[in-house]
C-alpha cells in the first residue's frame, strides 16, 4: 500500500513539473523562449 502511495506521489509530481513547463513554452511574459524574463527590448542601464 505504502509503495502504492509513493508511486501515486512521484507521478503527480512529475506530471505537475511537466505541466508547469509546457505553460512556461507558452507563456509570452518572457522575451525567449527560457522563461527566465529576460527581453531584447528592455533599456539597459
Amino acid at each position: 500500500m505504502i509503495q502504492q502511495v509513493i508511486i501515486f506521489a512521484l507521478f503527480i509530481g512529475a506530471a505537475s513539473y511537466i505541466g508547469w513547463k509546457i505553460y512556461k513554452s507558452f507563456d509570452s511574459s518572457g522575451g525567449c523562449g527560457k522563461g527566465c524574463g529576460c527581453s531584447s527590448d528592455k533599456k539597459l542601464a
